[in-house]
């Protein structure tokens, strides 16, 4: 009896596996989440990206860059910089349509790259929902639209999404995206070997670092990848 005894105690974990098991729980596995849920929840982001069996590191990450030359983009400035002037940027539409998408269509012009605009994923109840924008070329590229200016928890959508793209799609080693509040945009990189989500520590402000952004995201679409330093 006391060897059956021993086994029952020894197959229940203790207070500290109790703990780690509740830290981890982040999210009902019973329940539905689309996208948007995750950046309502705010959950701790490594907590939510281990459930997933992910992991996250905030670094400076070398991003891919060239030396395209620019001069064709001039109309998508002059759009901008009009554009905070005249528009009024306080809903999320304005922000997404004055700035975002300008920027994200001069480049898939440039490149005739495919943009989808709300495109939806549905791996399964926990990693479901529509991409603010998605941009197909040789690497895809999605960006999140920043509600209520959140960077923070633009990114752990930024990252939610990152994922979900990790197990529909086939093509790159590297899964790149960004989440912007239209006037600066943060970078977040998924490396589909390790399985490590990196939040990079800098951020681009448009149009301040327009030109920066634009070789950035044309390199990342055109196959340029780099590791982080």
């Amino acid at each position: 009896m006391a060897a059956v005894i021993s086994r029952r105690r020894a197959s229940q974990p203790t207070a500290y596996e109790e703990i780690i098991m509740l830290k981890h729980s982040v999210i009902d596995k019973d329940k539905s989440y689309t996208f948007s849920d995750y950046f309502k929840l705010d959950p701790p982001i490594r907590d939510l990206l281990a459930y997933f069996g992910y992991t996250y590191e905030m670094q400076e990450y070398a991003l891919p860059t060239g030396d395209m030359d620019l001069r064709p983009f001039a109309p998508v400035r002059d759009t901008i910089k009009g554009n905070l002037y005249q528009v009024n940027l306080s809903s999320e539409m304005a922000r997404r349509e004055a700035l975002i998408a300008p920027v994200i269509l001069a480049v898939a012009r440039q490149l005739k790259a495919l943009v989808e605009i709300e495109y939806v994923i549905n791996v399964n109840d926990q990693l479901k929902g529509s991409l603010d924008y998605l941009i197909q070329q040789q690497n895809n590229f999605l960006v999140v639209e920043a509600k209520n200016s959140d960077l923070r928890n633009g990114f752990t959508q930024l990252a939610v999404e990152l994922i979900a793209m990790d197990k529909w799609f086939d093509n790159g080693d590297i899964i790149y995206g960004a989440v912007s509040m239209g006037e600066t945009w943060r970078f977040g990189i998924l490396n589909r070997q390790t399985k490590v989500i990196t939040r990079d520590m800098n951020m681009f402000n448009v149009p301040a670092d327009l030109d920066e952004l634009l070789q950035i995201l044309l390199a990342i679409l055109q196959g340029e990848n780099t590791n982080h330093s």
